[in-house]
């Protein structure tokens, strides 16, 4: 845990978030489009499927629209990172600490709790972010339809959806993000922190890049088993149009009656690739930004000591 308060954390982790995202955000688009991909909303969509496998769907996107589509969101995706990275996995370590008194004791129950209320308090900022980011990597459907792009900016989609839907719009799917984004962070973060403590208490491996990963990696494999279902619902429910699902639950119960209990992992192996990706390149990357913000706090204050 970095000293010096949670700014450094809070920063660190935004960025690399950020840096995350960069990586692995085709990933995410072909993830979105697989979600989405049997909900047939008109007589025209749903018949064919379009979209076969992560790498599939990444050539048929960039067959079919260009290379620039696999990055559709992208401002949205970098804007979600900022508020919502830095204060999930940035003010883990700061709640674990406020919950257990110290981090030090802080048991499996302590930092699930840590893990649900930064996981709950990042979708409270962020919620906006990811509604556009869902649409904007989903809207390929709407150029096959006379209607033309849903959306053509990032700002223009934040204007129309409050313009048409009101400001609940931004809101839309708070709920399944909530239990979304406190699945995932418990699951992600307590498993990297328990996975990361057991190599370095047992000396299996010292606190390095090798031991940081292969911690980020189990993060990965837990986090995909355990939130894909939710994940789902939540990219189905931001992305349909007003009025197409009565709620979340509603969203849910329509898959299941229409498409089996398998449509809950539409889009596995992407969201296993992405998130174990994104896990290993976000995690390696905060523990460096976190080890850098201290050295540059420690520097500062060693300067603005008086000789």
């Amino acid at each position: 845990t970095g000293g010096g308060g949670p700014a450094g954390p809070v920063f660190a982790a935004g960025s690399a978030g950020c840096v995350a995202d960069l990586v692995t955000f085709p990933l995410d688009t072909a993830k979105v489009r697989l979600q989405i991909q049997g909900e047939g909303r008109t007589s025209l969509e749903g018949q064919t499927v379009k979209y076969r496998g992560v790498f599939g769907t990444i050539v048929t996107i960039v067959r079919t629209e260009g290379p620039r589509s696999l990055y559709n969101g992208l401002v949205a995706g970098l804007q979600r990172q900022m508020t919502f990275a830095s204060v999930r996995i940035g003010l883990y370590d700061s709640m674990k600490q406020l919950y257990a008194g110290s981090a030090d004791n802080a048991g499996l129950g302590t930092r699930l709790l840590a893990g649900c209320t930064t996981g709950a308090m990042a979708v409270a900022f962020a919620q906006p972010t990811d509604v556009v980011k869902v649409r904007f990597q989903a809207q390929v459907r709407l150029l096959e339809s006379a209607t033309g792009k849903r959306y053509s900016s990032t700002t223009q989609a934040y204007r129309t959806i409050v313009r048409d839907e009101g400001l609940r719009g931004l809101w839309k799917g708070a709920l399944p993000n909530i239990i979304r984004n406190a699945t995932v962070n418990c699951s992600e973060l307590v498993t990297y922190d328990v996975i990361k403590e057991l190599l370095l208490k047992n000396h299996l491996m010292t606190d390095n890049m090798p031991c940081h990963f292969i911690a980020a990696f189990s993060a990965g494999l837990c986090t995909t088993v355990v939130a894909s279902p939710v994940d789902v619902v939540k990219t189905r429910y931001m992305n349909s149009v007003p009025g197409q699902y009565g709620g979340a639950l509603n969203c849910a119960a329509t898959m299941l009656i229409k498409e089996g209990p398998t449509a809950f992992y539409k889009g596995f192996m992407p969201s296993f690739l992405r998130l174990l990706s994104w896990n290993i390149v976000m995690f390696v990357s905060y523990e460096q930004f976190k080890r850098g913000f201290l050295r540059l706090q420690q520097s500062w204050s060693s300067l603005q000591k008086p000789i």
